[in-house]
């Protein structure tokens, strides 16, 4: 193996250790704080009938869950049953914790890969359009609205599709996955998605789109395209042809850094529009103070999280080299 590889292999395995020491670290603060909470997580497992039991009752249920014990002694209990794989059981849907995930992931997957795509496809031609005509009242006037549907908050743009098309047009659903028996039907969910792709793609859209036009019109001053020019090609052939293609690395980091952004809003997004995935099964699990759904989720979303990024930062590392870091070279 050569000493380049080596050190690749290296720094790579450093990356994945700061990972895993980030995660552990990322659990101890999520499960402390979750104790600390107000709330009453009898609650959750029981629901209204945790009124009618005695207090002799309450501490026995409290036994039974094991909540009666330090926060110490709970942790690493959780801790060492996750190591084995066994994530609990749900306070709120009494059912183990992989099972109720395993029945929402595909959601917030296909919500969040349909936006992902989309606002990708969309940026790069919105940012290759804009290029087209620099300095133009079109190009001004879109960068202006792009700016402003990016500053909107998520949940407000949110309230206000589904007040608009679903209250007073009420031509689109205003929230859920499908409709009641529709399960099945792809159609029926793919109108459901409608609203919600659109606030995705609406607030983050611009703000790639601006990246894409600003490395496109960097590219564009370069001497390649003058002697391209003078070849004869048409702009557009150049930027598709030449400068989309040169900018296609820098536009991969921007992709993998994109992820932990779009997923976060995808959550938001769940949230406003009761979309059966993770993002409302987060919600849940925190209103209800069901402490083993929350902490999966919050371990599946912080290892989606530094993955992505650390992923951004070693293609940006071996793409771009003006990005490695310096390494001494002995006389």
């Amino acid at each position: 193996m050569s000493k380049c590889r080596k050190d690749n292999f290296i720094y790579i395995a450093e990356k994945l250790i700061q990972m895993l020491a980030v995660l552990v670290l990322l659990s101890i603060i999520v499960f402390t704080l979750a104790q600390m909470c107000p709330g009453d997580p009898l609650r959750s497992w029981y629901g209204d009938g945790v009124d009618r039991m005695s207090e002799t009752e309450k501490e026995a249920a409290r036994t039974n869950l094991g909540l009666d014990d330090s926060i110490l002694t709970q942790y690493m209990r959780w801790a060492e049953n996750a190591l084995h794989g066994d994530l609990g059981i749900s306070f709120k849907y009494k059912q183990p914790v992989s099972a109720v995930i395993s029945r929402m992931w595909g959601n917030t997957l296909l919500l969040g890969g349909i936006s992902y795509v989309m606002t990708f496809g969309l940026a790069a031609v919105l940012g290759a359009f804009c290029v087209l005509r620099e300095g133009s009242r079109t190009d001004r006037l879109i960068c202006r609205i792009g700016v402003i549907s990016g500053n909107i908050p998520t949940f407000f743009m949110a309230l206000m599709l589904i007040l608009v098309f679903a209250v007073n047009l009420r031509i689109l659903p205003s929230g859920g996955a499908y409709s009641y028996g529709n399960a099945g039907s792809l159609t029926d969910r793919l109108i459901h998605l409608i609203l919600p792709v659109t606030v995705l793609v609406a607030e983050h859209l611009w703000y790639y789109a601006y990246m894409i036009r600003n490395k496109l019109l960097e590219e564009t001053r370069k001497d390649y395209v003058l002697l391209d020019k003078a070849k004869g090609m048409s702009r557009r052939r150049i930027l598709w042809g030449s400068c989309m293609k040169n900018i296609l690395p820098g536009m991969l980091v921007i992709a993998a850094i994109s992820v932990p952004h779009i997923l976060g809003g995808t959550y938001i997004v769940e949230s406003v529009f009761s979309y059966p995935g993770l993002g409302m099964l987060s919600f849940e699990a925190a209103m209800y103070q069901d402490y083993n759904m929350l902490m999966a989720l919050c371990m599946v979303t912080g290892a989606v999280v530094m993955f992505f990024n650390m992923l951004a930062q070693i293609l940006g590392e071996i793409l771009d080299p003006r990005m490695e870091y310096d390494v001494e070279v002995e006389a």
